[in-house]
């Protein structure tokens, strides 16, 4: 007898986002005959999961902004998964990789590579200028393996296994990082079983729709007199009643986008510091430059005991994730918590290197939070005029337009996202749904204003049909 098991029931999220009837009628209009048999290879060839299957569609070049598809479509990549912060193929970066696959394409973990060490030094030193303390790294090829290596620290520096994180965040896919991760499409229920133990939640800031119950105003900013940053409290109340929690882990910035309200992070740092919590900062999706400060958190003025990187720190070519800590958590050198096989590739180390130099001699974060301006005030004026985009929110180029069927509930507008989203797309412009009514725009740091510009009046035009067709 069998015993392998019926597979779950398709998540209605993952229907809503890979069978939608929307996509069905784009793909529709915009796939040739290549296209379509390249996507019934890709679905035969892969394993299937919800949000990556089945694919949109199928590229051939990315270069800059632009993405083109199989039949010579091209489109503003204003999602990227944050991976393009420098643009697709900068020319700096893959210039670095050639030279270093010519002079060393890898090196086994117990010997050292220059090149790793010469990234590692300069993340070390970027650290130190948010926290004014040294930091140590550790690489991997990922985000969810960097979330991992820094739950192993928390828990052999503190000597504690409890975190405390926050419900719909985001932190990888693998056991460790999908437990902290406050998303139920990634923590799976009972499909995978049980997560890690001790992985407390508490709702996170989002102002907008206060969890906790308060108002804001029509700016969508909180009354902190009446709130009191309950949010923060609530964190502070958690610590103090457990009393032994490892690590508080976060997104400085939620990637929805949602910013902390003024004072929130400070509260939560001093929480921390007085109930033996290191404070863990997931800066994979914020960090270099996305905010318009190099590290997101440089807004908020709170300096973690450990950040996270990754995403575009391999130049949107090549995967590379980093770990970086406080020097005075080097206390597990007994223990094998990293260990991975490329933590010193000399390649990946290269891309990551020349992302940073791109970053720099580029002016990139300062451009960044320059266009970023330029684009709210502009979304700002589409919210006075779309009575669908109920708040917008942002920094530098981590923007969003919260969509609602009315301003005075704050329903929101999923199926007008959605099909804002696919209009966009058939004008060119490509970007993110969160939550399944926020547009959310993250483009790379090397957009123009000009390119910003028309990439906005899409938007605009797509959301002005939106409104027509909602129309009676």
């Amino acid at each position: 007898m069998s015993t392998q098991r019926e597979p779950p029931a398709p998540s209605q999220s993952e229907g809503d986002v890979n069978h939608s009837p929307e996509r069905r009628r784009w793909q529709a209009g915009h796939l040739d005959d290549a296209t379509r048999a390249l996507l019934a290879r890709d679905s035969a060839a892969f394993l299937h999961q919800s949000v990556s299957t089945p694919c949109l569609s199928a590229i051939r070049k990315a270069e800059g902004i632009w993405i083109e598809d199989s039949a010579g479509r091209r489109y503003m990549d204003f999602h990227g998964n944050n991976v393009h912060h420098v643009g697709y193929a900068h020319p700096h970066v893959v210039a670095a990789i050639k030279a270093q696959l010519d002079a060393l394409s890898f090196a086994p973990r117990r010997f050292a590579s220059e090149t790793a060490v010469r990234l590692a030094e300069a993340l070390g030193e970027r650290f130190r200028a948010l926290t004014g303390q040294h930091g140590r790294v550790l690489f991997t090829t990922g985000g969810s393996d960097a979330i991992e290596v820094a739950l192993k620290l928390a828990r052999i520096a503190t000597g504690r296994f409890k975190t405390l994180s926050f419900w719909d965040s985001f932190h990888g896919a693998g056991f460790g990082a999908a437990s902290v991760g406050g998303e139920s499409l990634f923590r799976s229920g009972a499909a995978v079983g049980p997560l890690l133990p001790g992985t407390e939640h508490v709702a996170p800031f989002g102002c907008y729709r206060c969890p906790y119950g308060h108002a804001v105003d029509a700016d969508g900013a909180p009354d902190l007199a009446r709130c009191r940053l309950a949010c923060a409290a609530m964190v502070k109340y958690v610590l103090e009643r457990e009393g032994d929690v490892a690590a508080v882990v976060a997104e400085p910035a939620r990637a929805v986008p949602y910013l902390p309200p003024p004072g929130y992070w400070q509260t939560v740092r001093e929480a921390c510091h007085a109930h033996g919590a290191l404070l863990v900062f997931d800066e994979i999706p914020t960090g270099l430059g996305k905010t318009g400060r190099f590290f997101a958190a440089e807004h908020d003025g709170a300096a973690p005991d450990i950040i996270v990187l990754g995403k575009a720190l391999g130049g949107g070519i090549l995967p590379i994730a980093a770990c970086v800590a406080r020097a005075e958590l080097d206390v597990a050198g007994a223990y094998a918590f990293g260990h991975y096989t490329h933590e010193k590739n000399p390649v990946t180390a290269a891309a990551a290197l020349a992302t940073l130099e791109v970053i720099e001699r580029e002016d990139l974060v300062a451009h960044a939070a320059r266009v970023g301006a330029h684009a709210l005030a502009r979304l700002h004026d589409m919210k006075r005029r779309h009575a669908l985009v109920g708040d917008v929110r942002g920094r530098g180029l981590l923007l969003g337009l919260d969509l609602v069927a009315d301003r005075d509930t704050k329903a929101p507008a999923a199926a007008a996202a959605e099909r804002v989203l696919y209009r966009a797309l058939s004008r060119g412009l490509s970007f993110k749904t969160t939550m399944g009514n926020v547009l959310t725009l993250t483009p790379p740091l090397v957009t123009t204003i000009a390119q910003m510009d028309a990439a906005l009046e899409i938007l605009d035009i797509c959301l002005a049909e939106e409104t027509a067709h909602a129309a009676p």
